[in-house]
């Protein structure tokens, strides 16, 4: 942040004496709104009366996108000067809607999230239809994805499951407060890409009342999403045939605080309730917030650090194997088959690809290869009650589970959602095997999108 903070001093001075007086803060420039900037130094810079245009009256605007910026971050590129190209844009160009939606996902990367929120709330004001990169083939399927606003998880990362296709996909997002435009945009198929989370509520009923007069084919149902939060998707698998699933409560910080104060038990707010626990901030992912508390005091401490308001708590379960590591394996469903996308290891019970060391340990690698590749006879086939129970009362035709196995070999299911990331972005050199699996993945995705269209022409 300190860094790009002294590239913008030095772009503001290089700029000639427009902003001298007028913007004395980094900060305040990158928190203010578009408008408000434009008003400050005079609508000279936008002297063809752009800066008027609305949502509604553009076209279809191309960004870099999520996938190839993610990309070059992966690989160790520096992004700050695009990031500095951006932020230019962002002064002189006010009404270029892709470059605020790149630069909405830039500093999403760089960590800065509110930033890249208040960017892309600008970006919408502008436009609310997206064309990503021409794909690498002559388009054979128009996709349109609605997609809410919000964060990188908040939406089913589209762009990374079509890469190397003929898939042409634009995304519609579905603003509070803006109607659907009409006509839509022409499409073969559409994808219902909006992750649950309460803020996102909203936008599903939007889509579900618009249902029963869409035009063309659409993928996943918005009461289907809705029932992949915590508490109902306890609900839907817990006896599902060889699942473990925690019982999960949504629960408010007075209830923490009984808790954590002795004067409520954990079986007050929790059917199976017994310490540990895991607890989360609703609609929080990624492990923001996620800790395992042990006792009353540990909740207490947590509350401490913790300013959230709702919580998810649920018992936590210990599924090391016998050697002492954890696993954690993300499997997608599509069409109701379920495919091997990673395979985690660590000794840790908080696992993320990045921090379980896989690239540094051949072993794990080597673990993780055979999972892949022994996916259809040997997980799948161990698990096929469970995983068929799954996509049965799940009821999706995409999504994805995060999940382990318990000592007594039951599957045990942490959460299920629609916006988990599938990418081949990994290095070949370190991980062969991933990409010959990435492409059975996307080619399946594919091949689902060129069905449900109801076009007889499906790519091999």
């Amino acid at each position: 942040m300190f860094e790009k903070a002294a590239e913008f001093s030095a772009l503001r001075e290089s700029s000639g004496g427009e902003f001298k007086g007028i913007l004395t803060k980094l900060d305040y420039l990158q928190r203010m709104s578009r408008r408000a900037v434009v008003a400050e130094i005079g609508e000279r810079m936008d002297s063809g009366g752009a800066l008027h245009a609305t949502a509604a009256a553009m076209g279809p605007m191309t960004p870099i996108g999520v996938a190839r910026l993610s990309k070059k971050m992966f690989d160790g590129e520096d992004l700050t000067p695009l990031w500095r190209e951006l932020i230019g844009k962002y002064v002189y160009e006010p009404n270029d809607a892709a470059a605020l939606m790149d630069l909405a996902t830039i500093e999403q990367l760089f960590g800065n999230r509110e930033d890249g929120l208040a960017r892309q709330a600008e970006a919408l004001e502008i436009c609310r239809l997206y064309r990503s990169p021409d794909p690498t083939r002559s388009p054979g399927l128009k996709l349109l994805a609605l997609a809410a606003p919000g964060d990188m998880s908040a939406n089913t990362p589209l762009e990374f499951l079509l890469q190397e296709s003929d898939v042409a996909l634009e995304t519609l997002y579905i603003v509070p407060g803006f109607p659907l435009p009409a006509p839509l945009p022409q499409h073969d198929v559409a994808f219902l890409a909006i992750g649950e989370a309460d803020e996102n509520s909203a936008a599903l009923a939007a889509i579900e009342s618009a249902l029963p007069h869409w035009p063309r084919p659409v993928i996943n149902t918005p009461s289907r999403i809705a029932a992949l939060s915590r508490q109902r998707l306890h609900a839907a698998l817990a006896d599902a045939p060889g699942v473990a699933i925690p019982a999960t409560q949504r629960v408010d910080r007075a209830a923490l605080a009984g808790l954590a104060a002795d004067t409520l038990s954990l079986g007050d707010l929790l059917a199976d309730g017994q310490f540990p626990i895991i607890a989360r901030p609703v609609d929080s992912h990624a492990g923001r917030g996620l800790q395992k508390l042990d006792d009353g005091a540990a909740v207490r401490a947590y509350l401490g650090a913790q300013p959230e308001a709702q919580f998810y708590i649920s018992r936590f379960i210990d599924y090391r194997g016998p050697d002492g590591l954890f696993r954690k394996y993300r499997i997608v469903f599509i069409a109701g088959r379920p495919y091997a996308c990673h395979m985690a290891i660590s000794n840790q019970w908080m696992i993320y690809y990045l921090n379980a060391n896989m690239k540094e340990s051949a072993a794990k690698r080597a673990e993780e290869a055979r999972f892949m590749r022994d996916f259809d006879d040997d997980f799948a086939a161990r698990h096929a009650a469970s995983l068929g129970a799954i996509a049965a009362r799940v009821g999706l035709d995409y999504f994805g589970i995060d999940c382990g196995e318990t000592a007594d070999g039951r599957l045990l299911v942490f959460e299920a959602d629609i916006a988990m990331i599938v990418h081949a972005m990994d290095s070949v050199e370190v991980y062969p095997y991933k990409a010959p699996q990435m492409r059975k993945v996307f080619a399946a995705f594919c091949a689902m999108l060129h069905r449900r269209s109801g076009r007889t022409e499906v790519p091999a």
